[in-house]
């Protein structure tokens, strides 16, 4: 219940800190520069080492892979049949099509399912979403943001992520069997908690409600897909598709179906991908996703 608490709180203290002279407009900047840097670089070297590879993890390791690349084809095509600018396909290909695995994500499946179930949830998230938006998000922002294509640049992009970088190292440790000392582990763990404070509070500065704003029919189509559509496409793959059932199909299912990423809404709001609109999709996804949540938790639990 701290976790959700954490969630709203940071929200709100973001946008009562816009009236504070001692934050200038660029704020949220310099977090999202923070969060890149320090904070998700050190969330990699404290977790990624620890997760136990074997054929079991191919279920919830594989939502984050099937939910983007859904987005990917469904956000482009519209785009293609309405005309939308590139930036915003590519706003709504990040922000809906990665789903808060972690920070909405982690405390909602341990209530439910306990600590064996937040393991599985470090299997959707870590080798899942983390890779996707170090590698396919980055080159889809890179791309999207200039509107063409240079492999030398967006390649550039993701060798020079922070997290990406830090993500390499630490798989590569897990595959030798080596760990850091506890005293570093414990460090990693203090700034990659940074996350979800800097991140929301940064959400929080960046959100403005405007009645008449432009974004609103594209905030709808995007939280319909990353809240109803996304889950679905799981539910119809491993359970109608493939026939699989119990708690691992379950959490994968209910991941699937998180508000949107915090860290997928940074990278676009860095890339210059309609700010206001991926700001939007956190500040707006993440109450709405309790709602939607409860209701795949009743439609999925006798799986």
């Amino acid at each position: 219940m701290s976790s959700i608490i954490l969630l709203f709180l940071c929200l709100i203290i973001g946008v009562l800190l816009r009236r504070v002279p001692a934050f200038p407009a660029t704020s949220p900047i310099v977090l999202n520069q923070f969060i890149i840097y320090i904070s998700l670089p050190a969330l990699a070297l404290y977790a990624i080492p620890e997760v136990e590879l074997d054929r079991s993890v191919l279920l919830p390791v594989g939502v984050a892979w099937i939910c983007f690349a859904g987005a990917a084809a469904f956000f482009y095509t519209l785009g293609r049949i309405y005309g939308w600018s590139k930036k915003l396909v590519g706003c709504l290909i990040l922000t809906a099509g990665l789903g808060n695995t972690s920070f909405v994500g982690f405390p909602i499946i341990e209530a439910l399912y306990g600590k064996e179930g937040l393991q599985t949830a470090i299997l959707v998230d870590l080798p899942g979403t983390f890779v996707v938006v170090s590698t396919l998000g980055i080159a889809l922002a890179a791309y999207f943001s200039k509107g063409q294509a240079d492999v030398k640049a967006i390649t550039q992009k993701i060798l020079t992520f922070p997290p990406f970088l830090t993500f390499v190292l630490a798989f590569a440790l897990n595959v030798a069997d080596l760990r850091f000392p506890d005293e570093l582990k414990e460090v990693f763990n203090r700034l990659g908690s940074t996350v979800t404070p800097l991140a929301l509070v940064s959400v929080g500065m960046q959100l403005r409600i405007e009645r008449r704003s432009k974004h609103w029919r594209f905030l709808g189509l995007g939280l319909l897909y990353q809240l109803i559509l996304a889950p679905a496409i799981i539910y119809v793959l491993y359970v109608l598709a493939l026939g699989e059932r119990g708690r691992v199909v379950q959490i994968s299912i209910l991941e699937a179906g998180m508000a949107p990423m915090i860290t997928a809404s940074i990278v676009a709001i860095s890339y210059g991908l309609k700010p206001r609109l991926a700001s939007m999709m956190v500040g707006f996804g993440i109450p709405l996703s309790f709602l939607t949540l409860a209701i795949w938790y009743l439609l999925i639990r006798a799986l």
